[in-house]
């Protein structure tokens, strides 16, 4: 079976994990330090705190900005459940919004429509690797006194009008799993352009501890001290898994231009097929192509997802509508409420998509897809 997706593991990779197996430091040593400086270079200059999870990412970026029972949080339902999950779970109230008909990006009109006095965060997916328009959506968070949250758990390394991912929200999360644009093996990371919230990202990510003697209660007490002032979770990051993470970062170019020419292999041979719509992209966005999202005309997407795993062709479908998850469902969320990503959600397959897919392999894909839908 040829998967959807796959990590891409060099000689390197290894030697960099070894290196610290035989070292001093397993956790919370030098190679996180690194790592983090790595990922914020890369996102714009910001701080950057990793994390185990991109869901530990997001859990973390809405303590951090203060998501509570009261606030609403906007968001897409085009999208994996953590990115609505983790502020819910905080008691917020999730607020959907429909995406864009052909990129299945947060639409900036049908936040407008929603948003209210309570909204605390918006929070937008780049869906398949594509930035979503947060030049539309900042304003729109700053009028009623929000803050945008962009979940690239698909886009790391991707720009929008020229800037980095991760310099374009208020806050951002990434994800490091395995099929992802890097791999820590799990993992993850939140960006944060205010010191102060990424500072808190960091200490609730640490158990909530507080090692800043200025900021201490108590001041008569030793240098082992410490204090928690929140509670935090241990979302801490391994050395192990870091060291990973930096010798993946060293190939993240040559990864985006393996995905940008599969992309286009894919989208020239599916040109003007009928019963295949290719994926949009914006002029302004350069992508780095986590998902090639092609969508199945005429009702026979399932059908044709079939034939293609019975040919021995991984594909996978992303997203269902989160709110038909019954978890939101039995909270009184119906379907019929973002009819753009019903849409969208009837329509997709993604195809296999990662570095290491061989022309012959693409090519492999194209000719049964095209022999299905002929």
């Amino acid at each position: 079976m040829l998967p959807y997706g796959r990590q891409s593991i060099s000689e390197e990779d290894i030697e960099a994990v070894t290196a610290i197996l035989r070292g001093d430091w397993l956790t919370t040593g030098p190679a996180v330090t690194a790592f983090e400086q790595a990922i914020g270079e890369i996102a714009g200059g910001h701080r950057a705190v990793s994390c185990t999870s991109g869901t530990a990412a997001l859990d973390i970026a809405y303590s951090a900005l203060g998501v509570g029972p009261g606030d609403e949080v906007v968001t897409t339902p085009m999208t994996f459940v953590a990115t609505a999950s983790c502020a819910a779970i905080k008691g917020a109230k999730i607020v959907f919004a429909d995406v864009e008909e052909d990129t299945a990006l947060l639409d900036p009109a049908a936040v407008q429509a929603v948003v209210t006095d309570r909204t605390k965060v918006i929070a937008a997916v780049d869906y398949a690797g594509h930035a979503a328009d947060y030049d539309a959506l900042q304003p729109i968070a700053d009028s009623v006194g929000a803050k945008t949250l962009a979940d690239a758990a698909h886009s790391v390394g991707g720009t929008y009008k020229g800037r980095p991912v991760g310099d374009l929200a208020d806050v951002t999360t990434m994800s490091f799993f395995p099929t992802k644009n890097l791999t820590t093996g799990e993992g993850g990371a939140v960006v944060a352009k205010d010191p102060a919230v990424a500072q808190k990202a960091h200490e609730f990510h640490f158990i909530g501890v507080v090692r800043d003697p200025e900021r201490f209660r108590v001041t008569d007490e030793g240098p082992w001290y410490y204090e928690v002032h929140e509670f935090g979770q241990n979302y801490r990051l391994t050395d192990v898994a870091c060291a990973l993470g930096l010798s993946q970062l060293k190939r993240l170019d040559e990864f985006k231009k393996r995905r940008t020419e599969i992309t286009a292999r894919y989208n020239e041979a599916f040109a003007g097929v009928d019963g295949l719509r290719t994926p949009a992209q914006r002029e302004y966005v350069d992508p780095a192509w986590h998902l090639y999202p092609v969508r199945i005309l005429g009702g026979r997407r399932k059908e044709v997802f079939g034939k293609l795993r019975e040919a021995g062709i991984g594909v996978q479908v992303n997203y269902i509508p989160v709110y038909w998850h019954p978890v939101f469902t039995d909270l009184g969320y119906q379907r019929g409420m973002c009819p753009n990503a019903e849409q969208f959600y009837a329509e997709e397959i993604s195809l296999p998509m990662f570095p290491d897919l061989t022309d012959g392999d693409v090519d492999r894909v194209i000719e049964t897809l095209i022999g299905l839908v002929g």
